[in-house]
């Protein structure tokens, strides 16, 4: 049996762009329902043109991720009674990036600052040379391991006021990514990265306040990637002598 309301009162945000609404529907309460299942119901029950996005359904991807009551959260493992209020929802796409339709949110930027902030692997070897050795145990090896189950789904982006108020932040994801490319000892451009990430709207734009390590799915904590970059940069300058 299901406690409380029957059904649940959505409220989905409608429209493509900069122009739009939230438009209402009723739909029926089931037991373990989560908020993805609630969104495909409405497209395969009440209205076929609505647009989202998802993929693996089992909290693997991170493409379903959604503002579900102003919170960013991977939709399909977002059960309904643990986040609707008195039996309803309001779900829009994710904050912080432009809106192609509907709850489908354009994720180009996100990546264009991951290019930018060159979390990129940048090879020491040529395919001709032996595979490089890593230790498993060893201090960079275990630090960037603490960075590197990043799945880019922009959850943290999402979650992030510094982005809101920057649109030229790098953002959390971005800066992670740096992060584990500069403990990534095969890596050939630990400078080119700090130099990088050391800009206006790199790390030090971050104003530590955590957003993106309190909602991270995966439990990873950009803020300390973050803060190890502000560190390891500050050094780097330091050793310029400047």
């Amino acid at each position: 049996m299901l406690d409380g309301p029957q059904t649940l009162s959505v409220s989905i945000w409608r429209g493509t762009g900069t122009t739009g609404a939230f438009q209402g529907f009723e739909v029926p309460r089931q037991g373990s329902q989560t908020v993805l299942d609630v969104v495909s119901w409405i497209q395969q029950n009440l209205d076929p043109t609505l647009t989202y996005r998802y993929a693996c359904r089992v909290g693997m991807c991170g493409s379903c991720a959604m503002m579900v009551n102003g919170v960013p959260r991977w939709t399909c493992r977002t059960h309904v009674n643990k986040v609707d209020r008195g039996g309803a929802l309001t779900i829009g796409p994710l904050r912080n990036l432009p809106v192609i339709k509907d709850l489908a949110a354009d994720m180009d930027p996100f990546f264009e600052k991951w290019v930018k902030a060159e979390g990129l692997f940048h090879p020491a070897r040529t395919r001709h040379e032996e595979v490089a050795r890593v230790d498993p145990a060893s201090e960079a090896r275990r630090t960037a391991d603490r960075a590197i189950e990043c799945i880019n789904c922009s959850v943290c982006y999402a979650a992030c006021d510094t982005v809101a108020g920057n649109p030229d932040y790098l953002g959390p994801a971005a800066l992670n990514r740096a992060w584990s490319v500069v403990n990534d000892e095969r890596d050939a451009g630990r400078a080119e990265v700090l130099a990088a990430v050391s800009v206006s709207g790199g790390c030090h734009n971050c104003h530590s306040q955590g957003s993106c390590t309190r909602h991270c799915p995966n439990e990873l904590s950009p803020l300390d990637s973050i803060a190890g970059l502000k560190r390891e940069t500050a050094r780097s300058f330091w050793r310029k002598g400047r």
